[in-house]
């Protein structure tokens, strides 16, 4: 007999028990889970939360590598809206209210977590409070974490693609048009993690809707006007978004020290794409890069760029109009039409 508390199923000792000895020989008698008695102590349904474990044990140097890290919560939550998190010393609820930065938090959205410590214990004790309160405090062993985001209006409306170019700050006029964002962003065909950088980012307005898309992808807006720097913090503030990642300079000498990308978006490049493609291409060993053109010499000069550095290239010319009401008629006017390049490395 191995005696286990909890479920010995829910990040136990009974999956390595059954690896040990095999299926037939072990027969698992599961008793609840902690995750189980916290949410029955707040008086929450659990089967819409979002199961995690930060526990690594006690010896750092024999940590196991766990599938998701602290750091990966506040996007996790965006997805999800309440989730379950086993602790451990290390990776106590203190910490884990630090991982919010306080400052990123919208007006309409309210975060508790509760700390469930000691359960079923005689000084068993339940705590809620916001995470700037509970990171304050410190708490008995063991303990559990439920994290819970509720907005100031429906999930269901919230928008979480196609924003408007009037709810994005910008710098007169210099923003991606919304349908041209569309296409750039489908041409880029987004995973779900990764590194995503944005070079060029001016308002930021590709960065944010390619976020606030994809929580789990680390997005690096690369920007190299003081201005629009300012612009792009202040729409990152605005919504909430904890997974960009701003860098302030000029590319491709930003670029030097970023983690490889899966995906590049380059909508300005101040001159300098040749060297900025090259640079993208020494260190995308596969994956997708968007390039938006406005005039035939950027266009050409994005080809011959990606072609030489070992990119298949496509091209799509998007032309947008709008209707206009003049005199008590509908009018179309045609904005600039931009040219769409997408390179495409496949390591196979």
């Amino acid at each position: 007999v191995l005696l286990a508390s909890g479920d010995p199923q829910f990040f136990g000792i009974g999956r390595r028990a059954v690896e040990e000895f095999g299926i037939d020989a072990v027969e698992i008698l599961p008793d609840l889970s902690s995750i189980q008695i916290a949410f029955a102590r707040i008086k929450e349904p659990w089967d819409d939360a979002f199961l995690m474990s930060l526990h690594g044990g006690p010896d750092k140097s024999k940590r196991r590598k766990l599938p998701h890290e602290m750091r990966d919560i506040p996007s996790l939550l965006e997805q999800h809206g309440k989730i379950a998190v086993l602790t451990d010393r290390v990776n106590n609820p203190s910490e884990i209210a630090k991982a919010f930065n306080f400052e990123l938090r919208t007006p309409n959205s309210k975060l508790v977590m509760h700390v469930c410590e000691r359960l079923g214990y005689p000084d068993e004790k339940i705590s809620s409070g916001t995470p700037e309160v509970i990171a304050g405090m410190s708490f008995s062993d063991p303990n559990v974490v439920i994290l819970q985001k509720s907005e100031g209006r429906s999930e269901k409306s919230e928008v979480k693609f196609g924003l408007k170019e009037d709810e994005i700050e910008h710098e007169r006029g210099m923003i991606t048009k919304d349908e041209v964002r569309a296409v750039a962003i489908h041409k880029l065909r987004l995973p779900a993690s990764g590194v995503f950088w944005d070079i060029g980012a001016g308002s930021g307005s590709v960065s944010v809707e390619a976020a606030r898309l994809c929580p789990r992808l680390k997005v690096v807006a690369v920007e190299m006007n003081e201005e629009r720097v300012t612009i792009l913090k202040n729409n990152i503030r605005k919504f909430g978004i904890r997974n960009i990642e701003l860098l302030y300079g000029p590319a491709p000498e930003a670029l030097e020290n970023l983690p490889a990308p899966d995906r590049v978006f380059i909508g300005g490049s101040g001159g300098r794409l040749n060297k900025i493609v090259q640079a993208v291409g020494e260190k995308i060993s596969s994956g997708i890069i968007v390039i938006n053109a406005v005039t035939l010499d950027t266009l050409n000069n994005a080809v011959a760029s990606l072609g030489k550095n070992g990119f298949k290239t496509e091209v799509s010319q998007i032309s947008v109009s709008r209707s206009k009401v003049v005199s008590g008629t509908v009018h179309l006017t045609a904005l600039n039409p931009i040219f769409i390049v997408k390179g495409e490395k496949d390591r196979r």
